[in-house]
């Protein structure tokens, strides 16, 4: 099963996507806009990746606050799914991603990735670790 992952924010969609066999993960594409209610054309390139990749998930990162309750951005992530459902015809999952974003920057750090590099592929590494997390708490025993 091929399942997208996304790290949304209020500028970028990180978006991560796994083999057929979803054993392995990979980036794809930053989507950008200018501001966050600026949807139509990230909602369009996410559906034309559904297609183009044959996606059967979306599994969608909730940014919950540190204490597991849910704030404004989790709040603009459920709105940004609603619209994002009314586009697509496959499934849209959620799973945590608290702390995904630091966890990313750390693994760039690590890679000698420069500061001022990362932040072009960041929400990519960010919607792989959603991605990652999903496939690890959904593995068949």
């Amino acid at each position: 099963m091929i399942i997208l992952g996304l790290d949304y924010g209020s500028k970028t969609v990180g978006v991560a996507i796994t083999d057929a066999l979803g054993l392995t993960v990979l980036p794809v594409t930053t989507i950008k806009r200018d501001r966050e209610s600026k949807l139509r054309k990230t909602l369009a390139e996410i559906e034309a990746l559904v297609e183009e990749r044959r996606v059967e998930k979306i599994v969608l990162g909730l940014p919950l606050n540190m204490d597991g309750t849910e704030g404004e951005r989790v709040e603009h992530t459920r709105e940004f799914a609603e619209k994002l459902r009314l586009r697509v015809t496959v499934p849209i999952e959620f799973t945590d991603e608290r702390l995904t974003t630091m966890e990313a920057a750390e693994i760039l750090d690590e890679n000698g990735i420069p500061r001022c590099e990362q932040k072009k592929v960041i929400d990519q590494v960010a919607a792989q670790l959603i991605l990652e997390q999903y496939l690890r708490e959904h593995k068949e025993a």
